[in-house]
């Protein structure tokens, strides 16, 4: 192209640098570029939800997260080990798929880029002819303004003169401003216009087959339901997919973005790394207000988990980027403040972790100050749903009521019965008592995070 366009303009415009394609070297020895493109998504997502499970294990920071512990006990319908499990047989499809269109693509090439920056400088010089023909139509005389700015500006009187520089009478060659300008088209402008129109693909893709999913009801039976078994989203359930829909959502969703942009190796890596830190950051589970990926998009973990929870499962389509398709057709949740929703959710899933603990001979977990202190925490906690008048606080503990003798009933004919698809043993019971056995929030827990109005 560059070739073509240097026979048809001007021979006084600037020559192309010779150029020479050779392969492209590997960015770490002895592990090509393209195999490194497939494994740094994998890495970055154990990474990732690793730190994250850190702060779910040891309670950190527990101001900031969505949902208590025990919710993340007793909600769930599906144990860790399953999940892990999935989420690495998706990884593999993926690897597996990489690899194979990999070996279907020609090897990548280097060595054009100087021509390639060449040429759009020499666009840039061909846009400069017409500078003085726009400023005629607004009544300024360009040249006559050039000759006064030649001896103190001698690169701009030439681009107001048309692409005329004074310093090229004997040949012509490019000015450094030129040149600089066109490093940053092709080395910054296209870059992130390729981006912008990657993340607009997998947005579109993954809202108008994800909200397919929920609409049709054998897509959601056989596919879908499966990751909505997490009623309590946590990082490294992020891929947790039925296989078939996790090549369909998201392998073949970034593979088209990905192939339609016409990205390089190398920005295929940036691109499929920050979908995937993307995607788990939207399921940790934590609404922290220094995270920078849930204040740059419209998109963060407050906004995908009200799309998790029973009443908020046909809303907020969008992922994993922005929410720009939910809020033009109107799926963006428009039910008001959950925050009395969550709070009832705590509540029934406290209840049944009391019940539980008392049907457990355990002297630590039916000590009386633990307790206490879980029965002054439930007071405080239903006094603030039912103060809420405006959100039907009273109402919520009405249906909670129900639910509570619901699962009363429930314990008495099955104390040790299975919930929320963790083992109910005695030792991993033991294990979360100083999260989940002292009630449902510590003392001074802020509930500002749960003001998830759809409006992000």
């Amino acid at each position: 192209m560059e070739a073509n366009l240097n026979s048809t303009i001007s021979a006084k415009l600037p020559p192309l640098p010779e150029c020479t394609l050779v392969p492209r070297p590997s960015i770490l020895p002895g592990i090509s570029d393209i195999f490194l493109q497939l494994l740094l998504p994998v890495v970055a997502y154990w990474a990732v939800s690793m730190f994250f499970h850190f702060l779910d294990t040891y309670d950190l920071f527990p101001q900031y997260r969505l949902h208590t512990p025990a919710e993340l006990l007793k909600r769930n319908h599906v144990t860790r080990y399953e999940v892990v499990r999935d989420v690495i047989i998706q990884q593999i499809i993926q690897t597996a798929t990489g690899l194979l269109f990999a070996a279907l693509d020609p090897i990548e090439m280097t060595g054009m880029e100087d021509c390639d920056v060449a040429a759009w400088a020499t666009r840039i010089r061909i846009a400069e002819r017409f500078i003085p023909q726009a400023l005629a139509a607004v009544g300024i005389d360009s040249v006559s303004w050039a000759k006064n700015l030649v001896k103190s500006f001698p690169s701009s009187a030439g681009a107001l003169a048309g692409g005329h520089f004074p310093n090229e009478i004997e040949a012509p060659r490019f000015q450094g401003w030129e040149l600089l300008a066109a490093k940053a088209i092709y080395w910054i402008l296209i870059p992130a216009v390729q981006f912008t129109i990657a993340i607009f693909i997998v947005d579109t893709w993954e809202y108008f087959l994800h909200r397919a999913m929920h609409m049709n009801k054998w897509l959601y039976t056989t596919l879908h339901s499966r990751h909505h078994r997490l009623y309590v989203p946590y990082a490294f359930g992020a891929l947790y997919n039925h296989p078939v829909e996790g090549f369909i959502l998201d392998t073949a969703g970034t593979g088209i973005a990905y192939l339609a942009t016409g990205m390089s190796v190398r920005q295929g890596m940036w691109f499929f790394t920050c979908s995937t830190i993307k995607t788990v950051d939207d399921h940790c589970g934590y609404a922290f207000p220094w995270d920078p990926l849930q204040h740059i998009t419209s998109n963060n973990a407050a906004y995908h988990d009200i799309h998790h929870q029973s009443w908020g499962v046909k809303s907020n389509f969008s992922q994993p980027f922005f929410t720009f398709w939910d809020h033009v057709l109107g799926t963006v949740w428009t039910g008001g403040d959950v925050s009395a929703r969550y709070e009832r959710s705590r509540i029934a899933a406290q209840k049944k972790i009391d019940a539980v603990a008392t049907s457990i001979d355990s002297p630590v977990t039916n000590s009386p100050a633990i307790g206490m202190k879980a029965l002054q925490q439930l007071d405080d906690s239903r006094r603030q749903v039912i103060e809420d008048e405006n959100e039907g606080g009273p109402q919520i503990l009405q249906q909670e009521a129900a639910g509570e003798r619901n699962t009363i009933k429930e314990m008495k004919r099955n104390p040790r019965k299975k919930s929320g698809g963790f083992e109910n043993k005695g030792d991993g019971f033991k294990s979360l008592r100083e999260r989940v056995a002292g009630g449902l929030h510590r003392r001074g827990r802020s509930t500002a995070i749960l003001h998830a109005d759809g409006a992000h």
